[in-house]
């Protein structure tokens, strides 16, 4: 027998922030979630959020052991701007047991028709920092930081249950190139002349601080189409600046002006951090924190790409060459000798083109399901 209780207590709390690490902590390949991160994430007081979005955790229950986590969420924000009516599910996890998983989903799914929602998709954040996307191909590669890692039963599940794809993300291995690439050396400064652009490329985190503001919103004019997406709020963009600052080698951030001060292009990558956060199985204490802060400052063989963002006055006309070229040229010079990127809609023909310059391997793809309630 299943029993499902929606998190109330601090202890609760607690273990469904820490269940995911806990769960694959003898998974290889699985990268853990900062566990404070993740409590912080479902506290109104800690997370902006909260002002657009409704939330409930659920923990599942069998012969007394916690053996499955779910959230749904409720974006009103993203529901208004989409025109939809949906509930949105995050951090799923659950054992092998189908009575689990259904029981778990239960829950979100009769809150949702309580609430008038007439579909539920995911897994899908509170926002589009937030990680998404199930992982269904690449199960023997490790994952990111910034991605969510699941065991391959999860498919079979939720295709029980009665979901069906909405919208897949890939990722790509990119090998990078012992030499300088030429051709996209000349691209680079033929779009730099052509445009009157400048590429600014901060040294210090002092001098990264007054871009701060510009980038989110890039970001936020830039990805405004991308798959339910919602607009980050001047309180979100200080929780991930004070989240991640600390993270940022400045030899990775690669930023483009225009003639008029402007910033028209952002670029941002990381050193691999999942060695850091495997050994401390996302906690920060007593010494992940400085395994972590460690990992982003000293040689990494591996280059995390996390954000590439141009506004769309200027997409389409080699601006993000600039900015992956700028960053090769010094991940060669830090002897990376791989990249990997984050997951990008298989749709995304724009980004994925740039791909061509470099010896790459798409080696993982994660999905969104979505049933109509």
């Amino acid at each position: 027998m299943v029993e499902v209780r929606e998190v109330a207590t601090k202890k609760e709390r607690k273990i469904f922030a820490s269940f995911n690490a806990d769960m694959y902590k003898d998974v290889p390949q699985a990268i853990p979630d900062l566990v404070s991160d993740e409590y912080n994430n479902f506290l109104p007081s800690k997370n902006p959020a909260y002002e657009y979005c409704r939330v409930k955790q659920f923990l599942a229950y069998k012969d007394g052991q916690c053996v499955g986590r779910i959230a749904g969420i409720i974006n009103d924000a993203a529901n208004t701007k989409w025109e939809t009516k949906r509930i949105r599910f995050s951090r799923v996890d659950f054992i092998n047991d189908y009575e689990v998983s259904k029981a778990l989903f239960n829950a979100v799914e009769e809150w949702a028709r309580s609430e008038g929602l007439k579909q539920i998709h995911g897994p899908i954040g509170f926002c589009d920092m937030d990680q998404e996307g199930m992982l269904i191909e690449g199960f023997d590669e490790v994952g990111m930081f910034i991605t969510i890692y699941n065991h391959p039963y999860y498919i079979s599940h939720l295709e029980k249950l009665g979901f069906k794809k909405d919208i897949d993300w890939v990722e790509y291995l990119i090998k990078m190139p012992e030499e300088a690439n030429e051709r996209m050396n000349k691209l680079s400064k033929q779009v730099m002349r052509k445009f009157n652009l400048k590429l600014i490329e901060p040294k210090t985190r002092k001098d990264l601080r007054p871009y701060i503001s510009k980038v989110f919103r890039l970001l936020n004019i830039a990805y405004e189409n991308l798959y339910g997406t919602v607009e980050l709020t001047e309180k979100q963009i200080k929780k991930y600046y004070d989240q991640f600052i600390l993270l940022v080698n400045t030899d990775y951030v690669k930023l483009i002006e225009d003639e008029d001060g402007e910033l028209v292009g952002f670029g941002l990558a990381i050193p691999s951090m999942n060695d850091a956060v495997k050994k401390s199985n996302g906690r920060l204490f007593p010494f992940g924190w400085y395994r972590i802060l460690r990992a982003t400052k000293k040689p990494s063989k591996v280059l995390d790409l996390y954000l590439v963002g141009v506004l769309p006055k200027m997409q389409n006309r080699g601006l993000t060459a600039i900015l992956l070229y700028s960053m090769t040229e010094v991940a060669r010079e830090n002897k990376v000798q791989y990249a990997e990127t984050g997951p990008e809609l298989e749709t995304n023909n724009q980004v994925q083109a740039l791909w061509k310059h470099y010896e790459t391997k798409q080696h993982k793809r994660r999905r969104c399901w979505i049933k109509d309630l």
